[in-house]
């Protein structure tokens, strides 16, 4: 009888790695990386791995401060039953409430899952999804509506609503093409069209939105191939543009949320950016079609000013280890600085802590293109 039950369980084994043959389950673990850190009110963050397109790579991994542990593919590790786990390009991550929200670009996704358990509670659909913002429970999305494909002809991008609470799409806007970050200020989402897929006829304009008749009021003529935003204390926006990547550099412009206009250019160029207090940290990696090279800078803006205070953000040599700077965030309790490193795109990469004064506290392997940092304040439940 236990012979025949063997059989039969080998058998049913056997069918099922037939059946998930082509699915690669990533299992998590845990390294520590830092002390234990009590008493304070941020607790860890979630770091969104992209993942290579086409390979349903993306992956999520958690800092927890109160052990010090770093662990990767946190995600599957609470959500077994999902095989293909996050999906394709893991593209923004934002946390609302007791929610974290994941867009999940090429697999026109936002996952949305508990913060505290990391269990995945929706999927919500929406086409070529790019980016997140939030404003009075509700969600909004930034989507190219097309495929995921260079087309000169691409149709106009738009912002999806997503209510919070019922977690379903409630309204729609239309903008530029391409739309990618946004920030809200006074009631308005600010929304940067980069017209990428049209090069070299790129979009070149901000979309102001009302927020309360969802209707879009006016575009801002900024510079072509609009990407990041931040917003800083005083209501002043930064909008970054990739240029054209041969004769037109990147920049990043100042638009004053008051009069909607463009008030300044900085004549620095921006890959990635955060805001904390009066600092503007940044980073570019600025590639040449000319060149076929890379070009990494980064630095310190001060946002009362709009001087650049060092071109220094990595103070002990580290930064000569990193190769593709891939994101940023600055930690508003502790003023740590938090990076990640793309490598070549294709193998392992890492997250680096930093002191507020730009030395290495740690480094850990991430996952395949890590690059998106959300921190919060309740730790994960074991």
């Amino acid at each position: 009888m236990k012979k025949i039950h063997f059989i039969y369980l080998l058998i049913l084994f056997m069918s099922l790695s037939a059946c998930r043959e082509d699915e690669q389950i990533f299992l998590s673990d845990s390294v520590q990386v830092a002390l234990p850190m009590v008493g304070t009110r941020i607790k860890g963050f979630y770091q969104l791995n992209e993942g290579n397109m086409g390979m349903n790579r993306a992956s999520l991994d958690y800092f927890d401060y109160t052990t010090g542990h770093y662990t990767r593919d946190i995600f599957s590790e609470r959500n077994p039953e999902i095989v293909k786990e996050l999906g394709d390009v893991g593209n923004d991550i934002k946390v609302y409430g007791q929610k974290v929200y994941a867009v999940i670009n090429v697999s026109n996704l936002i996952v949305v899952f508990d913060v505290r358990t990391a269990r995945r509670i929706k999927e919500i659909e929406v086409p070529n999804c790019r980016y997140l913002a939030f404003w009075k429970d509700k969600a909004y999305i930034s989507s190219y509506a097309g495929p995921v494909q260079i087309a000169p002809n691409s149709e106009v991008g738009f912002v999806a609503e997503i209510d919070t609470a019922s977690l379903e799409v409630t309204r729609k806007v239309s903008v530029g093409y391409q739309p990618e970050e946004m920030v809200v200020h006074n009631e308005k989402l600010y929304v940067a069209n980069s017209g990428g897929y049209r090069a070299p006829n790129y979009d070149r304009t901000v979309s102001v939105v009302d927020l309360e008749t969802f209707k879009e009021k006016k575009k801002i003529d900024v510079a072509i191939n609009l990407y990041r935003m931040a917003i800083d204390e005083r209501g002043d926006i930064y909008v970054s543009s990739r240029g054209d990547y041969k004769n037109t550099p990147s920049n990043l412009y100042v638009i004053d949320s008051t009069t909607d206009e463009v008030k300044q250019c900085l004549d620095l160029p921006v890959g990635g950016m955060c805001v904390d207090g009066d600092k503007l940290y940044y980073y570019s990696v600025a590639y040449s079609m000319t060149s076929g090279g890379n070009k990494v800078t980064y630095g310190i803006l001060d946002t009362r000013t709009k001087k650049q205070i060092t071109d220094r953000i990595i103070t002990d040599g580290t930064d000569e280890d990193i190769m593709i700077p891939y994101g940023i965030a600055v930690n508003p309790e502790t003023k740590e600085i938090f990076m990640s490193d793309a490598q070549n795109y294709v193998v392992t990469g890492f997250v680096y802590c930093f002191s507020p004064e730009g030395k290495l506290k740690w480094k850990t392997e991430g996952g395949n293109i890590p690059g998106h940092f959300a921190f919060i304040t309740e730790s994960l439940i074991k």
